[in-house]
Formats: C-alpha cells, sequence, structure tokens
C-alpha cells in the first residue's frame, strides 16, 4: 500500500480514472470505489446498485452513491454481468467510508472481456504516478 498525501492506493488492485479499483479472484472482478473517491464524498448515506444478473458496460454507470455533498455515478471500469452485490453496502453504506478495499466493495461481475479491457486500466505502479499528478493539481 502507498499513501498519497492521506490517500491510499493498494497493491495488486487495477484503477480507472473514474475512481474505482478492481480485483481479479478466480476469473470474477470484484469492483469497488477508491480511498480517494471516498473521501472526496465525505459521508455516504445511500448507495444504489444494480441486481445480480444486470449486464454492466465499461465507461457506463451501474448506480449511484449519494453523500451528504453530492450524487454520483459508479462508472463501471469493465463489461460484464453482476453475480453479486454487496448488500452490506446498501444497508448499510457507510461501510464504503470505513473501508473501500474491504467490506466496503460494491458488486462482483463476470467480465465479458477482461484481457482487452485490463490494458484500458492502470496498474499499481500507474494509479501511483496517476494519483499524485491530481492531488498535485488539487
Amino acid at each position: 500500500m502507498v499513501n498519497i498525501e492521506g490517500y491510499e492506493i493498494l497493491e495488486g488492485l487495477y484503477y480507472s480514472k473514474d475512481w474505482m479499483w478492481i480485483k481479479i479472484e478466480d476469473g470474477k472482478v470484484r469492483i469497488g470505489v477508491t480511498d480517494y473517491a471516498q473521501k472526496q464524498m465525505r459521508e455516504i448515506v445511500f448507495a444504489e446498485l444494480p441486481s445480480v444478473g444486470a449486464q454492466v458496460r465499461k465507461g457506463e454507470p451501474f448506480g449511484t452513491l449519494e453523500s451528504v455533498k453530492a450524487v454520483s455515478d459508479l462508472v463501471s471500469p469493465l463489461t460484464g454481468r453482476v453475480v453479486e452485490v454487496n448488500e452490506r453496502a446498501s444497508g448499510s453504506p457507510e461501510v464504503i467510508n470505513e473501508d473501500p478495499y474491504g467490506e466496503g466493495w460494491l458488486i462482483v461481475i463476470e467480465p465479458a472481456n477482461l484481457e482487452e479491457e485490463l490494458k484500458t486500466l492502470m496498474n499499481f505502479e500507474q494509479a501511483v504516478e496517476w494519483y499524485k499528478s491530481v492531488i498535485r493539481e488539487r
């Protein structure tokens, strides 16, 4: 893990520029929001997530997070079918703030084109450099 000015970036994950992370697990992909995203939103009070069986498309919204500050779209980093939804994140959305890379995950999908779409995401090293540039610009 790297901490850049209070924002955590975990190794072993891929990252999108839409503030999402993915973790590959036995051919499936777990998706969540980054530490940076949850801290920018502040107190998350509502999570609208898709149902199991729903299709998600890379670059398109699959749900929303509502905070005391704003409502934000959750933009899918990959295309695939939802096979699991984190009911805890829906019922107790504060878990997203408390543990965005752990208990605060959002959905698990069966990706349609994982190898090709992975090329459009950032690995850990690329994400660290990107975060440094974004945080410097603030």
